[in-house]
């Protein structure tokens, strides 16, 4: 009786094990015809219209990023250009005031001069502080950089002279050559900032 009942639990104990194996086959089945399923819908062609949808959202996005690019650069230009404008009208500002601290020195003289020019009683006295003051003022352009243009008996230059006037001259040296200045020219660090005004001889 004994042996029985254990062939019994041992013939149910098979049979469990035999559902679980055909449950386990038909799990393996299951998921063998979803991945087929799926590999069938990724192996599945594209029609030219999807390929074409596909292309356009590819090119839209690069044309987001790159006007989005642009317009940050054009962002960032402008706001260097207005910082330079500024930082050039502050270095212009600070160059004039440094300009003339250095010059009111001069005008300092001028106004004492003129404060005692009627009291005068000496002139070579008066002629002489004029030409201190004369200079005085040389020296400062000189500091600054600026320089007279030699005109006067040169040849006619046109890089650094403004003819006014023709004056016919006898005398053939002279024929090309400034013979007379009207106004001085002067530069500063050889680049003219103003021509001298000359006549020439012909």
């Amino acid at each position: 009786m004994k042996e029985n009942k254990e062939g019994k639990v041992e013939a149910e104990e098979n049979v469990e094990a035999g559902e679980a194996n055909v449950e386990n086959i038909e799990e393996v089945e299951t998921k063998g015809t979803e991945n087929a399923s799926k590999k069938a819908k990724r192996t599945k062609k594209k029609s030219p219209e999807d390929k074409l949808k596909e292309e356009i959202s590819v090119l839209k996005e690069s044309n987001d990023e790159l006007k989005d690019k642009y317009l940050r650069l054009v962002a960032e230009y402008d706001n260097y250009r207005k910082r330079t404008a500024k930082e050039k009208i502050e270095l212009r500002e600070l160059t004039k005031s440094a300009l003339l601290i250095d010059f009111l020195s001069i005008v300092d003289d001028v106004d004492r001069a003129i404060l005692h020019i009627d009291e005068v009683k000496d002139i070579d006295a008066t002629v002489e502080g004029v030409k201190l003051i004369n200079g005085k003022f040389r020296e400062f352009l000189k500091t600054q950089g600026i320089e007279e243009i030699d005109a006067k008996d040169q040849e006619f230059d046109t890089d650094f002279h403004e003819a006014i006037t023709r004056f016919p001259v006898e005398d053939e040296e002279k024929k090309g050559k400034v013979i007379d200045v009207v106004q001085k020219g002067y530069k500063i660090n050889d680049r003219v900032i103003r021509f001298a005004k000359v006549v020439v001889g012909e």
